[in-house]
């Protein structure tokens, strides 16, 4: 669900449900030995690959907890602790295909609305209590529990009605009706991982800055502000199965620095302090693409790059013709060109193109800039420019605080410029991630930059379905039509039917402008040669089959 800054939730292909609904699902087959890495030298010398070193993956941003079921939901906090974590199922970067990965398989019912997965065994918690189906059962009976408050988790699995576990390898879940993303959603090895309910006792409110996992590495440190250190846990043994690498990961310690202003981000890729740098701009991704040194990984976002968000509070945006006239006023060519160097394409609706369901034909009735039509808009609506050029009605300015990140400020700056050929006075307020989510759920916003990254066409639900006021329906729309499809959207199994229910829906949210889209981008990571094996798919960074040239 990451919105950009938000939450962030792994691709999967969640309507492959449709296919294996009334069938079993294949197992994963038994753990494969470790592999054996023999002398580091010698396999430095031959180009293999060798144990030792230390990778530092540089993000712009700072998790606030490791207690995944109590974060506030920043994409971030995802993005990092699947490193120490696992999920029942994975996605297949290549084919797609949703596999069993801590389960070994699983089967679903033919009403859809009983899960039973058989759990993989020897394997066990970072602090050495074995994973069973009870445990994994404690943890998703944490996130129902009303009294965790979970916030970024409990729309994953919130169709669940029951968890049992009548014995270690079993594990049946009971859903409300049936729920065609939770395929998908069982693949996020950050959010949805198994935690060990005997470590969140011994940790007790402080468990979120001492985490434990069963991943393939273990917490070590956290120095607020500046990193988080992990260290290889050599107990590890159960990669996904297109890893090559089927034992413990090759480097000593994995490291993620957190630094926010871009260009000091690379300033020290360029010095050689971080090896890896995440979500880099176009502009500086092209450079490093004629640098022998480096190797930039990139590819099509899973998810919006942005929009804008239009705070259904403000009286002046619950105006249709307001929000119609906002997003006319958008030149989307023009920002893609000026910020992003091309990289990207322009978005119509509240989907992407990488996401199954969308609507093609958005690109057609979609708004489009059209400055003069939008100054008609806001004529019709009564606000008229006063003496200064500045847009009003009875008296009230037209103006709007507009809250945003340090990562989109040339975004939001030809924003700012292209409302204010309309007649709109914009304040940006650049806010760090977290700070600004914690706006935004209060309220405190006219309009928001935003963006996410998701799997499937249910992120409508999530993000604009009226029961998510208070949570991620940052705007507060409230709209009955919309409700309906977005549930009926998830309820409904047969793929062809959801494209045609999440067509109407896309068109729902257009005709109602509720958001300005504006763009879907390349996301670029940008890797020193001398970490090697490095991969970015389905979102996210692979990093089991990687090395330190030393």
């Amino acid at each position: 669900m990451k919105k950009n800054h938000r939450t962030r939730f792994l691709k999967a292909g969640a309507l492959a449900l449709a296919t294996t609904l009334m069938v079993s699902a294949c197992s994963s087959g038994g753990d494969a030995p470790q592999q054996n890495k023999g002398d580091s030298a010698e396999k430095q010398g031959s180009g293999q690959p060798s144990t030792g070193g230390t990778i530092t993956v540089a993000f712009d941003r700072e998790p606030d907890t490791f207690d995944v079921h109590k974060s506030t939901g920043a994409s971030v906090v995802d993005e990092i602790a699947q490193f120490m974590g696992g999920s029942l199922l994975y996605m297949d970067p290549v084919s797609h295909d949703v596999k069993p990965y801590l389960a070994e398989s699983y089967t679903i019912s033919k009403d859809g609305k009983t899960w039973t997965f058989t759990i993989r065994s020897g394997i066990t918690f970072q602090d050495g209590t074995p994973f069973t189906a009870g445990a994994y059962k404690a943890t998703l009976d944490r996130i129902l529990d009303p009294k965790t408050e979970a916030k970024s988790t409990i729309a994953l699995v919130d169709t669940i009605k029951d968890v049992k576990a009548p014995d270690d390898k079993t594990l049946i879940l009971e859903l409300k009706e049936p729920f065609a993303p939770l395929l998908g959603n069982l693949t996020v090895n950050g959010w949805l991982q198994p935690l060990s309910m005997q470590a969140i006792e011994k940790g007790g409110a402080n468990y979120g800055r001492n985490p434990v996992g069963l991943g393939p590495w273990k917490f070590e440190s956290w120095q607020p502000g500046e990193s988080i250190t992990f260290t290889r846990n050599d107990q590890f043994k159960w990669p996904e199965e297109f890893y090559t690498n089927k034992g413990a990961v090759y480097p000593d310690k994995l490291v993620a620095k957190f630094i926010k202003n871009r260009q000091t981000m690379m300033a020290a890729l360029d010095s050689g302090s971080i090896d890896v740098a995440t979500l880099v701009p176009a502009k500086d991704a092209k450079k490093y693409k004629n640098d022998d040194n480096f190797e930039v990984l990139d590819q099509m976002k899973s998810g919006m790059g942005m929009y804008l968000s239009m705070n259904q509070k403000n009286e002046m945006l619950h105006d249709l013709q307001v929000r119609r006239a906002l997003n006319m006023a958008i030149n989307k060519e023009a920002i893609i060109q000026s910020a992003l160097q091309g990289e990207g394409v322009p978005a119509y609706g509240p989907l992407p193109p990488t996401i199954i369901g969308y609507d093609k034909a958005v690109e057609s009735y979609g708004y489009k800039y059209n400055l003069d039509e939008a100054k008609k808009l806001l004529d019709a609506a009564g606000y008229v420019p006063n003496a200064s050029g500045v847009r009003e009605k009875n008296g009230k300015e037209m103006q709007f605080t507009m809250l945003s990140v340090e990562a989109k400020s040339k975004e939001s700056q030809l924003v700012q410029a292209m409302l204010g050929e309309l007649g709109i006075k914009v304040k940006i307020t650049t806010m760090e991630p977290g700070a600004m989510m914690e706006a935004e759920l209060k309220g405190d916003f006219d309009v928001a930059v935003g963006g996410y990254s998701y799997f499937d066409p249910d992120i409508l639900y999530l993000f604009f379905h009226s029961s998510q006021i208070g949570s991620f329906n940052y705007a507060s729309i409230k709209d009955e039509t919309l409700d309906q499809l977005v549930v009926y959207g998830r309820t409904t199994i047969d793929p062809e039917e959801r494209k045609k229910i999440y067509a109407e829906a896309q068109k729902r949210m257009i005709d109602q402008a509720y958001l300005v889209p504006i763009y879907v981008d390349k996301q670029f990571t940008v890797v020193n040669k001398r970490v090697k094996g490095v991969k970015y798919s389905i979102d996210r960074l692979q990093l089991n089959d990687s090395w330190v040239s030393q």
